[in-house]
């Protein structure tokens, strides 16, 4: 057996076992405190409310469970199992150019496993959502959306897609940097295009109504030093009834968004005390730090594939017979989640470090008060668990657990005075 082939083994069953081990400690630790709620929340969180929380928590968990095990599955038959071969060698077997077989082959993996993913969303979407009053689409809807959404991946994926290829055949031994540069730059084109172009693809944007709560956030804006380009309301309740606010976009293309969920679930004041939290990221340069990390990252990404892209045991070890550049790096795309699964705490720790940030920041521009209380609505409304199971959200909560934030902010209060 082929060296790596054991190391890529070991890696799965480390990686796999962690994710199965951590989903167990959540699910138990969850269920331990489903009947009392926290003592920072007893007068804010009634125990229905409490209890409905962690049962949901404790469904999602279960399907994610069967989800996880299905994924590590379809990975082994796609790699050692020879799938990925299989695909290659079929549209090898046509008379087309290196590049158009290529492109088919990634394509056809990708929506092997977009398929086999699409049972799972349908059952949360319209089993475990529904039953917890979240869900509001329709099948309908649902397939109008998955169907848009392969369509804007192919129109606009597969174009890059062969462009990097390209890049790859062509440019010689510093291809990776190229590549790297181009992907960024997309990237980076996208998040001005999203609001724009992308987003109303899928939902309506609606200029928010003049009136006491549009003065309140101009306001908020001017003593912030923020200008964007407009303040939306989302129709996100044609979907889901969980509530959300974001900015999205670029340069001048920014735009503050609400979902109307959340419009209708907060008074003015927390919803001033969200957006200031919001803005926080901004004022705070976070956006442009996880822009520099992920940045780095994939140039350290694209480092290793250039180097790994000429090591036949990359291929051989993996289940692949076809050693190409598009068999490489789908490869690597598929593999490395495996061996970057302890990176997680890691960026979770910066991410919260950010979200303390941002608290501290809207403490300081609006009432904390509010910000605790428009927390705790949404805390109950989305069904969010208050007792997450710590070494789990340490890996998988970009967010710090309510009790923790909260206190956080009440601090952040304290010392403001």
């Amino acid at each position: 057996m082929n060296t790596f082939t054991v190391i890529f083994l070991f890696a799965l069953l480390i990686s796999y076992g962690l994710q199965f081990w951590l989903s167990s400690r959540q699910k138990n630790h969850v269920l331990q405190y489903r009947d009392q709620v926290p003592v920072a929340f007893r007068d804010r969180v009634p125990l229905p409310a409490h209890q409905r929380a962690a049962d949901y928590t404790v469904e999602k968990g279960k399907l994610g469970d069967i989800d996880t095990g299905i994924g590590m599955l379809l990975l082994l038959l796609l790699t050692l199992g020879g799938g990925i071969s299989l695909v290659f060698e079929f549209w090898a077997s046509f008379e087309l150019s290196l590049m158009t077989a290529s492109l088919l082959s990634v394509a056809s993996v990708y929506l092997l496993m977009s398929l086999a993913e699409l049972p799972f969303e349908l059952y949360q979407t319209f089993v475990i959502e529904e039953k917890y009053g979240f869900n509001k689409t329709t099948l309908a809807q649902f397939s109008k959306d998955h169907l848009l959404t392969l369509a804007l991946t192919a129109g606009i994926g597969l174009p890059i897609l062969a462009l990097v290829l390209w890049v790859m055949d062509s440019i010689g031994e510093l291809w990776w940097l190229y590549a790297w540069a181009i992907i960024m730059g997309f990237s980076l084109l996208m998040s001005w295009l999203f609001p724009t172009v992308i987003a109303p693809l899928f939902n309506k944007f609606t200029p928010m109504e003049d009136g006491s709560l549009k003065q309140r956030i101009q306001g908020l804006l001017q003593r912030c030093g923020f200008s964007s380009q407009g303040i939306f309301i989302m129709d996100g309740s044609r979907r889901s009834g969980h509530g959300n606010a974001y900015f999205t976009g670029l340069g001048n293309n920014k735009r503050i968004v609400f979902f109307d969920t959340l419009v209708n679930s907060l008074d003015e004041e927390e919803l001033e005390a969200v957006l200031a939290h919001e803005l926080g990221h901004f004022k705070c340069r976070h956006v442009i730090k996880m822009l520099m990390a992920s940045s780095l990252m994939t140039l350290i990404s694209f480092a290793v594939l250039g180097w790994l892209i000429n090591q036949d045991w990359f291929y051989d070890g993996l289940g692949v017979s076809t050693h190409t550049n598009a068999a490489a790096l789908l490869l690597f795309m598929l593999v490395s989640p495996v061996f970057t699964t302890f990176m997680h705490p890691i960026t979770t720790y910066f991410q919260r470090t950010f979200e303390f940030e941002a608290d501290e920041f809207a403490t300081r521009h609006a009432k904390g008060s509010k910000m605790i209380s428009g927390l705790v609505k949404l805390y109950e409304e989305n069904a969010s668990t208050l007792t997450p199971d710590p070494l789990y959200s340490a890996f998988h909560y970009s967010h710090p657990p309510a009790a923790i934030r909260i206190a956080h902010i009440e601090q952040a209060m304290q010392a403001a005075r």
